[in-house]
């Protein structure tokens, strides 16, 4: 028997410990499963990418479940992707990481390259410039999130735009480097920061997407 919540599955790509991630889902009020099986991936409602450690080692996993192809045509159909830390970064045409440039998904324009911060890992609380009609973070606009990452993508041209709605970009600042936090373009969103380790606002927006599926 259904439960009447929304489907979500959590992509298993072999990137890190993923239970925080199924329980916060969960308490956002979703149903999830954590596989890396194809069709579930592409059948379910909602569909969170996450992502720890290194840029190429992710693409690497991600590529063993063909889940850039599962991103890829769940996009075309207007079906919610979320892509969270490494997860969001993979979503980029490129990352390089130690002089090596590897191939992202392409979902949107850009590099994810070294912050250029005095003190590298950012490991911490930071706020937000979200844009006023984001809907991941409607109600939590100005609350802190948490970050834990080397990388992101510092610059974004506007100008360059994929085939889907025009994104919203949510800004932070870390010791003066300005980099993307998170970005909204029609059924694609994707957090730089660990919603699911940013406590009471992290669940609000997690709420936000879930009840947008």
């Amino acid at each position: 028997m259904s439960s009447g919540k929304p489907g979500v599955v959590i992509l298993d790509y072999g990137s890190g410990n993923l239970r925080s991630a199924v329980r916060a889902v969960e308490r956002a009020g979703a149903e999830v499963t954590l596989t890396g099986d194809f069709d579930a991936a592409l059948d379910t409602d909602g569909l969170v990418v996450p992502g720890v450690g290194a840029f190429a080692a992710c693409m690497a996993g991600l590529r063993s479940v063909r889940g850039e192809q599962v991103i890829g045509r769940r996009l075309a159909g207007g079906r919610p992707v979320l892509g969270i830390c490494v997860g969001m970064q993979i979503l980029f045409e490129t990352g390089i990481e130690h002089g090596v440039t590897t191939e992202g998904c392409g979902e949107w324009p850009g590099t994810v390259e070294r912050l250029e911060a005095p003190i590298v890992p950012h490991m911490g609380w930071n706020t937000v410039a979200a844009p006023e009609k984001s809907t991941l973070f409607e109600g939590v606009g100005d609350e802190r999130f948490y970050f834990v990452h080397s990388y992101g993508v510092r610059r974004w041209d506007l100008d360059v735009q994929p085939p889907l709605p025009s994104p919203m970009v949510t800004w932070t600042e870390y010791e003066g480097d300005r980099f993307v936090a998170a970005a909204e373009n029609g059924p694609l969103s994707a957090t730089q920061f660990h919603p699911e380790k940013s406590g009471d606002a992290g669940a609000a927006l997690l709420r936000n997407w879930v009840r947008s599926l």
